[in-house]
């Protein structure tokens, strides 16, 4: 594994996937987004924590979400 920590995005606002931008096994950057929320008529994008490779991404499109759900897996 390299000595890399498996990082997980949780989600902080309650809401609906609006947008969803990455994709299992796809390599992403530090910042790059992953995923959108709306939440209260607000869009908060869920960028990468660090660089890696999606292992999971447990959400889809249209998906209701509760703080503390899984979004993203990075390996």
């Amino acid at each position: 594994d390299g000595g890399l920590a498996t990082a997980a995005r949780l989600s902080s606002p309650s809401g609906v996937v609006i947008g969803v931008y990455a994709t299992v096994g796809a390599k992403v950057e530090i910042g790059a987004p992953l995923l959108a929320l709306e939440a209260m008529k607000m869009e908060t994008v869920v960028r990468a924590p660090r660089a890696g490779t999606v292992k999971e991404l447990p959400v889809g499109l249209k998906a209701k979400v509760q703080v503390g759900d899984l979004l993203v897996v990075l390996d």
